[in-house]
């Protein structure tokens, strides 16, 4: 009781200073712009209101985007600058690359989930993991691998559907594609069959379901600066992290420490040993004699690469078939690539992604940012705004792709983010095409679907990725 009685008084003295310290920099601020020091973005609220507004986070960016396009949220440390302006998203991307990074604010957020995987690091070590992945990707090996991969667990995944339409049961999509899309990147990344399908593999079903949890609780890091202090004392979002990082760790070491042992094993034949070289483990194996902890960082990068960016943009894509039946019925058939880019243009995989200013510079748009600064682009507004998409922008359109002739046309990739742009554009684009078309067509191909409850509200879990809050519950009938 002395102890919760210590922590509360001490959070509570934290947050008066903290207010304080907001009051004072807001007066600086005001002061600036008075006497012309320097010209920053408009103040578009403080961390307490993204704290408060976190579970409809995604929306609330999206009102103050639609108002600023580029707008600062005030914390005791830094300023957050949000941005929707492509100007400003080419800059810090592509033009001035070097000075906007992960930096150690990032870093700190996601090291305990992604340690020093891809998507946490910067300079020699982004490098390093860039060039080796990007050579994996682009090898015909792993693709004739991977596509033979994602067609046999789409035929699974086909199967479990026709079930549940036969006996006309409501099932929870998103489930479905989350454990059909972590059997695949395991098996491509690991060369390891998990099967969670087929709910055969309850160690697998266990880390799929710590590793959402941990994603949820380091995004929640973003809006509370009190978080070290949770950590310190393990209470609360800290202590279930703790707790499903823990799961996640003993889960990938031992995948990764049986396959080492299966490397160095002498008593395969070479018709399996040709097997085990085909999966990225394996690659990153024979080229080094990596430590476990890194292996371990770069299979968590692509497994949340891999599965729940894909997952999560199919389910949103059937819920816009759901929604848009006229579109369903030819989709498959005309235009599934502008159907899924259209799908990711309005519920990106990462509907925010946050870098550091690492030097004093100045935006296109004229305004300045400082060093240490958050500065983030906003895939999801930026899907939402009338002065980039135009008026219809919030409705979906596949064929707003297509020129009159019906051929897909690309669209600026600063403009599309889905899949950022720069030199950190998305290595896994077209893995991650590949896959969504597969299992897309092979269910389309059979299948109609349907909202289980037409009424039932729709809406994100605010995590990493941009997860169905509670799962996607439909029916579906055959063609």
């Amino acid at each position: 009781m002395d102890t919760q009685i210590g922590n509360f008084i001490f959070i509570t003295v934290t947050i008066v200073v903290i207010l304080a310290f907001l009051g004072i920099k807001l007066l600086a601020n005001k002061l600036f712009h008075k006497n012309g020091v320097k010209k920053y973005h408009p103040i578009g609220g403080t961390m307490f209101h993204h704290l408060r507004n976190f579970k409809k986070l995604h929306h609330c960016m999206t009102d103050l985007a639609a108002k600023y396009k580029t707008y600062r949220i005030l914390t005791p440390f830094r300023n957050e600058v949000y941005t929707s302006d492509p100007a400003n998203v080419e800059y810090i991307l592509k033009t001035n690359f070097d000075n906007y990074g992960k930096g150690y604010y990032n870093y700190d957020n996601l090291n305990d989930l992604l340690g020093d995987g891809i998507f946490t690091v910067d300079g020699e070590k982004w490098r390093n993991q860039r060039k080796v992945s990007s050579h994996e990707f682009s090898t015909r090996m792993l693709r004739d691998y991977s596509s033979k991969i994602f067609r046999t667990n789409a035929v699974k995944l086909a199967d479990i559907i026709s079930y549940a339409a036969n006996s006309d049961q409501i099932m929870d999509i998103q489930d479905l594609f989350m454990k059909s899309t972590l059997d695949s990147i395991f098996k491509v990344a690991l060369g390891v069959d998990l099967d969670s399908m087929c709910g055969s593999n309850e160690e697998g079903k266990k880390f799929g379901q710590a590793f959402d949890d941990a994603s949820a609780s380091t995004m929640l890091r973003y809006v509370d600066i009190f978080w070290p202090i949770k950590k310190f004392l393990n209470i609360g979002a800290e202590a279930k992290l703790k707790r499903s990082v823990k799961i996640v760790d003993e889960f990938v070491y031992k995948l990764i420490s049986n396959k080492v042992e299966l490397m160095k094993s002498s008593q395969c034949n070479d018709s399996e040993m040709q097997m085990k070289k085909d999966d990225i483990l394996s690659r990153f194996l024979e080229q080094s004699d990596t430590d476990l902890k890194y292996l371990r960082d770069i299979i968590l990068s692509f497994v949340i690469a891999g599965k729940d960016t894909t997952a999560v943009t199919l389910s949103w894509f059937v819920y816009m078939l759901c929604k848009h039946q006229n579109i369903q019925e030819n989709v498959a058939e005309e235009y599934l690539h502008a159907a899924l880019t259209e799908t990711l243009r309005l519920y990106p995989a990462v509907p925010m992604d946050p870098k550091m200013c690492f030097s004093n510079d100045t935006l296109p748009d004229g305004y300045s940012v400082n060093k240490g600064d958050t500065v983030a682009y906003q895939p999801y507004a930026m899907g939402r705004m009338s002065y980039i998409w135009g008026d219809d922008a919030e409705d979906f359109r596949p064929e707003r792709w297509l020129s009159k002739d019906g051929i897909f046309q690309p669209e600026n990739p600063f403009k599309f983010t889905a899949f950022q742009a720069g030199p950190r554009i998305c290595l896994g684009k077209e893995f991650a095409y590949r896959q969504m078309k597969i299992i897309a067509a092979v269910l389309l191909s059979s299948f109609i679907f349907k909202l289980g409850d037409e009424k039932s509200t729709v809406t994100y879990r605010t995590m990493i990725n941009l997860h169905v809050d509670g799962g996607l519950h439909i029916r579906a009938l055959y063609r």
